[in-house]
């Protein structure tokens, strides 16, 4: 999967990335990869906490 992020690097040395293919994506980490997998973490987690209440059993991992 190809990503387009804008960059921006804040104060402090860390790199703020937003990626407009994914909404609301916006986070820093040293590099645009480890903003866009602390986002994807970040939205996963609200997602099985949706899932698992509703159907009360644990949702099946993919890998992408």
């Amino acid at each position: 999967m190809i990503l387009h992020v804008t960059l921006e690097q804040a104060e402090d040395g860390w790199i703020v990335a937003e990626c407009t293919a994914l909404p609301g994506c916006v986070s820093q980490g040293k590099g645009e990869k480890e903003a866009i997998t602390a986002w994807l973490w970040a939205e996963d987690q609200k997602a099985v906490s949706a899932l698992s209440s509703q159907q009360g059993r644990p949702p099946i991992v993919v890998a992408v």
